[in-house]
Formats: C-alpha cells, sequence, structure tokens
C-alpha cells in the first residue's frame, strides 16, 4: 500500500486493478486528511506511514491544499473496458479527483429593444450600405 499510495501522489493517476485500488483508497485517504490538518506530529505520523519523505512534503504542500474545502471522497476510481493483456485481469483508473472550480458565468445581457422606426433605419443603412456609390460593382 506504500508504493501504490506513493505513486497516487507522485504521478495523482495510476492503472491498476479494482481490488487493489479500493484497498489502497482507504489508506490513501488517511494520509490526505493527515496531511489536511497540518502540523509536525501529523507530518511525522504520514512519514512512518508512507516512508517517502519526498512525496510527505508533496502531500501537505500541494495536494492537501487542493482538498481543504473537500470533506472526504479525495480518490476516484473508474473502471476501465480493457483486461490486463497477461492475465485478463481487469483494469481501473485510481487518481486524486480534481477540485474543480466552477464560476457561474454571467448571463449575457440581452440588448433593448428597438423601436420599429429604428429598425427600419438601421435596415434602410443596410441597404444603403451595400449599394456603396463609391465602389460601383
Amino acid at each position: 500500500m506504500r508504493n501504490m499510495a506513493s505513486s497516487l501522489f507522485r504521478h495523482e493517476r495510476i492503472v491498476t486493478t479494482p481490488q487493489k485500488a479500493k484497498q489502497c483508497r482507504r489508506f490513501a485517504e488517511r494520509l490526505v486528511t493527515l496531511a489536511k490538518k497540518g502540523g509536525l506530529a501529523n507530518f511525522r505520523r504520514a512519514l512512518a506511514l508512507l516512508n517517502d519523505k519526498e512525496m510527505v512534503r508533496k502531500l501537505f504542500s500541494d495536494i492537501a491544499p487542493r482538498f481543504a474545502s473537500r470533506q472526504g471522497g479525495y480518490t476516484r476510481i473508474l473502471h476501465l473496458a480493457d483486461l490486463r493483456v497477461g492475465d485478463s485481469a481487469r483494469q481501473c483508473i485510481f487518481e486524486l479527483v480534481e477540485e474543480a472550480v466552477h464560476k457561474k458565468k454571467a448571463a449575457p445581457k440581452k440588448a433593448a429593444k428597438k423601436p420599429r422606426a429604428a429598425k427600419k433605419a438601421s435596415a434602410k443603412a443596410a441597404e444603403s450600405a451595400a449599394e456603396d456609390p463609391v465602389n460601383p460593382e
């Protein structure tokens, strides 16, 4: 589990079997929760569990702040239709959930309705522009 979690934090997406992904999910999410809490004691505890100082630093500095507003569910398992070539085992993608920031776009403002006289005037202007006396064809 240590190696798989370390690979997950390093690459943020790995391909594995669903059984391994389900087992690693519990381990990885606990580590992310430790990192979200922060502090030296939690850093040392994560280091003891993961045994990779570089990945623990990345976990605390990069990954945990992304999930600061999230209450759990930091990983995702996506099942693939392909079977592994060697032993025909089912495959899945095990990845960290990207925090999608959806900003609501402002609705485009509709133009105010023109009075009918203005519409007719703009239509006549368009016709006169089409019949340009300067450049006759």
